[in-house]
């Protein structure tokens, strides 16, 4: 009986999270502050490296302008951060995590050269099929 309890203990032990990340977070900082006119402020931080700050304003469309931070830890080791604006023109983040397309070929690079042109001495296509 005895080996079967110390059995079920071990076994217990063995599947509490090692890694102190893993276990459940705890929010170790809780700022906020709320004008009430579209104009916020909020900065969060968990006991397992998560932080994050957003200030908001009222936007000229109606939208709220946002911008803001958060970072975290990688499991790989290391803190990702990514920082961001969003408004009128959408949201708009930047982080050296964040994949980069590849640049245009240069031949488009003409291309759209040759459109704007087009445009601006007032060329039109119908696009229409007939």
């Amino acid at each position: 009986m005895q080996f079967l309890v110390f059995s079920c203990l071990l076994v217990v032990a063995a599947a509490l999270p090692q890694d102190p990340r893993d276990r459940e977070a705890t929010i170790t900082l809780d700022e906020r502050s709320d004008n009430g006119d579209g104009n916020f402020r909020y900065h969060f931080q968990t006991s397992n490296g998560i932080d994050t700050q957003k200030t908001g304003t009222p936007g000229s469309e109606g939208q709220s302008n946002m911008e803001g931070v958060f970072i975290f830890q990688l499991p790989e080791g290391g803190i990702a951060e990514v920082r961001y604006i969003a408004n009128e023109y959408g949201y708009q983040p930047e982080s050296d995590l964040l994949p980069t397309p590849h640049p245009l070929p240069e031949h488009v690079h003409e291309l759209l050269r040759i459109a704007e042109e087009q445009r601006a001495a007032g060329i039109t296509f119908d696009r229409r099929r007939k």
